[in-house]
């Protein structure tokens, strides 16, 4: 049996403190894409669970940003004015992978639903809740695992919102 990467042994662990039995997936190929991972894993791409880290804008000025992760599901975009709403800001920018690891301690690509260095709020797109199973990463872009929708929304502290792009 191959050796579990640092970062699946810390979701692994966050899981279990949450109540979450965390069954991880490995792809050595990994994938750069929602369908690639959908096709690695072999379910619709809508079941495939997008981590997307954006900084809301705060204060009077808005000139400082909360960051906020969006999961959003694989099938559809995030409208960021949507999630900007949704987090009580008037605007949401990108931020880079420096600091998505920063805050969560995991690269872009592998940021899973719990386990993060900082507390973040969290938003999920309902659309995946239409979904039996769900395919979340486990701290890596090359490993996954499976979460039921509303399982994922309570371990995570989620709020469900729409944030699909039109």
């Amino acid at each position: 049996m191959t050796e579990l990467h640092r970062n699946v042994v810390k979701v692994i662990t966050a899981g279990e403190r949450l109540g979450v039995t965390v069954e991880p997936r490995s792809y050595p190929q990994g994938a750069k894409t929602a369908q690639d991972a959908a096709d690695a894993v072999g379910v619709e791409v809508g079941q495939i669970v997008k981590s997307l880290i954006f900084g809301v804008a705060t204060g009077a000025a808005g000139a400082d940003f909360e960051l906020v992760l969006a999961y959003v599901s694989g099938s559809n975009l995030l409208d960021e004015k949507k999630l900007a709403a949704a987090a009580g800001a008037a605007k949401c920018v990108r931020v880079d992978a420096d600091a998505v690891r920063s805050a969560t301690g995991f690269p872009i690509g592998g940021v899973p639903p719990f386990g993060h260095d900082t507390p973040l709020r969290i938003f999920i797109d309902p659309d995946l809740l239409q979904y039996d199973e769900v395919w979340a990463a486990a701290g890596t872009w090359n490993d996954v695992f499976p979460i039921g929708p509303r399982q994922l929304a309570e371990a995570s502290g989620g709020v469900v919102t729409e944030l699909r792009r039109d």
